[in-house]
């Protein structure tokens, strides 16, 4: 029987709580500082701390997943314009973040 491979997962966030939270819920998660080049198979943007839309176009990934305020409709638009598969409420974001 074989294993299933690892993805590879890559975050931009710098909030240390949310990337505590993040990395006890994905083990093996790089933390990065930019997006410019990255390859992976998913890719955590907190959009409201990160100057991130820019470099959504450069990412190489199966899916990129968003978070932001709720109420910052106008950032998350932005994001999916920009490349994003995914824009998450943040509360969502993190009540979903083990099934990512």
């Amino acid at each position: 029987m074989s294993e299933a491979p690892e993805r590879r997962v890559v975050a931009l966030v710098y909030d240390l709580l949310d990337r505590s939270r993040i990395a006890a819920a994905l083990p093996g998660v790089r933390f990065v500082r930019s997006l410019d080049g990255v390859e992976a198979d998913l890719v955590l943007v907190d959009l409201g701390a990160a100057p991130a839309l820019g470099e959504l176009a450069n990412v190489r990934a199966a899916r990129i997943v968003g978070f932001v305020a709720h109420v910052d409709t106008e950032r998350a638009a932005e994001a999916r314009a920009a490349g994003c598969t995914e824009v998450l409420p943040r509360s969502v974001f993190f009540r979903r973040l083990p099934d990512l």
